[in-house]
């Protein structure tokens, strides 16, 4: 049997390109037993899929007696807005009871909704100073930190809006606070891209410029430009990962062409639009492209830690493709009036119907060692306010979807003690990553009935 022995960080190379790889089974155990290693370095310990990490953030609360199941333990329903992720109710926990103290109004002068993104992934005080402003490190970055050097990115961090103007906000401070949910330090947020092909050159550019301008100018997919590497690896591999390449180079070449369509789109329409160059101008379009990047990121082990932000904290999109005509922010305002409510119940599920997208394709994707991507990371969805119209930092909605890699029982509702800081779910999910700290937030110890 003379099956090769890949590295975890093996690459197909082409002009500006380093192209990671899906996990095979010539990375494995197996594989490794037949031969010896080709390369260094890249795979985890045992030739086992890493456990990979994903926080997606929304906006301005939900309509909690909607979102909120019914039931607990293994025993419960998902509540109507949240219908669409049945059929992966099985792979994910849906926990309440989590708070965000430090989102609640006190000294800092930013306002509930900056506040809600600014601790959501901190659980930190957003403080401000005469010269800057101050959080705390988020939970993915207290992980990339440490997975630095195992990946080509150590994070990657999108969005699908940008840092709004100072002048739109109460503050420049309330600005920062609720355009970034990924923070390297205290006071340095890690700047998030919204344009999908810049976001698809970090994953699979190498930097060099010249190669991606001549690459650009003739329009050649990826895909040609690795041609002759391809070929000569999959000449190598059994059919299982002959197959398995074949799925990803397909999963690739679609995304390719939706960018490249969103792009035309986009360009068609500038004329009476201010759009940044590349940005899809529709939501389910832009919101899927990032999440599919996610999965190629995960899926080649590009990187093992991504943010998306849906909107910025506070943020007032309407949803015109589901009859929506106002404004998120605005809605979440609604008094407790029927039409706002309803609005808002429908923008809740619209949302939740993307984020379920998400989980299906993570799920779809097998990799070498039996489990799906899903099985194999933990995502996090939520907002750091639960009732919008009340500004609450309790009770917040939180799901927290896949198995990393088998440690989680999943499938349940965890109804925890009120006001048990979100923070200890953070300390948990960083044992899961293999990145343990000893306090992150307002932490007070690990998340209790998770592991």
């Amino acid at each position: 049997m003379t099956m090769p022995m890949l590295s975890r960080r093996t690459m197909l190379r082409g002009l500006g390109l380093t192209v990671g790889l899906p996990l095979l089974e010539a990375m494995g155990p197996a594989a490794r037993a037949m031969a010896a290693p080709l390369a260094s370095g890249g795979s985890a310990a045992g030739g086992a899929s890493p456990v990979r990490m994903a926080a997606v953030f929304f906006p301005n609360g939900v309509i909690v007696p909607d979102w909120m199941p019914s039931g607990e333990g293994s025993d419960w329903k998902l509540g109507k807005s949240l219908q669409s992720l049945e059929p992966m109710q099985s792979k994910l926990n849906l926990i309440s009871g989590l708070a965000l103290d430090n989102g609640r109004a006190k000294k800092d002068g930013a306002g509930d909704h900056a506040r809600a993104g600014a601790t959501f992934l901190t659980a930190a005080r957003p403080i401000k100073t005469a010269s800057n402003i101050q959080v705390g490190v988020s939970v993915d970055q207290v992980a990339a930190q440490q997975l630095a050097g195992k990946t080509k990115l150590a994070s990657i961090e999108l969005g699908l809006q940008g840092s709004r103007n100072a002048g739109s906000c109460d503050s420049g401070y309330s600005c920062a606070y609720s355009s970034n949910i990924s923070w390297r330090s205290a006071d340095q947020p890690m700047a998030k891209e919204m344009i999908p092909r810049m976001a698809f050159e970090r994953l699979f550019g190498n930097g060099d410029q010249k190669g991606r301008a001549e690459r650009d100018f003739y329009r050649k997919s990826i895909l040609d430009l690795v041609a002759a590497d391809a070929q000569q690896l999959m000449g190598q591999l059994n059919k299982t990962d002959q197959r398995k390449m074949d799925e990803y180079f397909t999963s690739v070449r679609e995304l390719e062409k939706r960018i490249e369509r969103t792009e035309q789109e986009d360009a068609a329409a500038r004329p009476d639009m201010e759009l940044p160059e590349g940005r899809p101008e529709e939501f389910v379009e832009h919101a899927r492209l990032m999440f599919d990047l996610i999965v190629l990121g995960f899926q080649t082990d590009s990187t093992r830690i991504a943010t998306l932000m849906l909107d910025n904290a506070g943020g007032n999109r309407a949803y015109k493709a589901i009859g929506v005509n106002d404004g998120h922010h605005q809605l979440s305002h609604h008094q407790n009036k029927e039409e706002p409510v309803a609005k808002l119940q429908k923008i809740d599920q619209y949302l939740a119907e993307n984020f379920a997208y998400f989980l299906e394709k993570m799920d779809s994707v097998k990799e070498a060692d039996g489990r799906s991507l899903l099985d194999n990371s933990i995502v996090l969805y939520g907002s750091g306010l639960g009732d919008g119209n009340r500004h609450t930092h309790h009770d917040l909605p939180i799901i927290l979807a896949g198995s990393g890699g088998g440690q989680l029982q999943t499938g349940r509702h965890l109804k925890l003690k009120d006001e048990t800081p979100m923070a200890n779910l953070f300390l948990s999910m960083l044992d899961l990553l293999g990145t343990p700290a000893e306090s992150i937030g307002d932490s007070t110890g690990r998340l209790p009935g998770l592991v």
